[in-house]
């Protein structure tokens, strides 16, 4: 195996364990939703979440944004540990199911855990092949700069040549995003973004203006050339 590629690309982002299982439209109707949709999770979806993991067949997967490229990279590199990946977790049955996944798909997981909030979840909700995702964000809102400059974690960023994150971490802890970024910067590395959505384009604020002006490797959905 090419050893030189261990530890080569880093992830930071919003970790959410998917809970997918095949539903029918009533339960659909029961929680207001549609499919091919996508959507943020109101207090009446919560007790979803309980019901698909009862439910037969259900699977679990690591996902997110940012975690779902990691792991993908990992798999197209197949190279043992050539993946690394930070989020923040809560300190629960999720969480641990989530590091369990992540490990058995070769992904060396660093998460942040707060005692405070639950794992975040998005329930995939699935019929005849198409999906209605219900994202609850939870813990995944709540990463640290802190967790990324403690030493053992920072040698990770030291270890990367590529950094990666989706657009959506902007709106989570831009400090991180800077700190790597400048670290890429000043040691001839590649700090890539996804700009993910349109309202990360459209964002205005403190965390817009303190992302890197410059990443080396912006990437986008197609529909997001509307916004030039």
């Amino acid at each position: 195996m090419p050893a030189g590629l261990v530890g080569s690309l880093l992830g930071l982002g919003n970790p959410l364990l998917d809970i997918s299982a095949v539903v029918d439209q009533a339960f659909l109707d029961k929680y207001d939703l549609k499919l091919a949709n996508q959507i943020l999770a109101e207090d009446k979806h919560i007790p979803m979440y309980k019901e698909l993991v009862a439910s037969s067949g259900v699977e679990y997967i690591a996902g997110g944004a940012t975690q779902n490229s990691i792991r993908v990279a990992q798999w197209m590199l197949q190279v043992a540990g050539a993946t690394a990946y930070m989020g923040c977790v809560g300190n629960d049955e999720f969480a641990k199911t989530m590091t369990d996944t992540a490990a058995k798909d070769g992904v060396n997981v660093r998460y942040m855990v707060d005692e405070a909030t639950p794992t975040g979840t998005c329930a995939v909700c699935i019929i005849g092949g198409e999906r209605s995702l219900v994202a609850n964000l939870a813990a995944a809102n709540n990463f640290k700069a802190d967790h990324l400059q403690k030493p053992e974690n920072w040698a990770l960023l030291e270890a990367a040549r590529v950094v990666y994150s989706a657009g959506f971490f902007i709106t989570v802890s831009p400090e991180s995003i800077l700190a790597s970024a400048k670290h890429c910067a000043e040691n001839d590395k590649i700090y890539s973004m996804n700009l993910s959505a349109p309202f990360i384009m459209q964002a205005r604020g403190a965390a817009r203006s303190t992302a890197p002006r410059h990443p080396r490797l912006p990437f986008s959905p197609r529909r997001l050339g509307l916004l030039g």
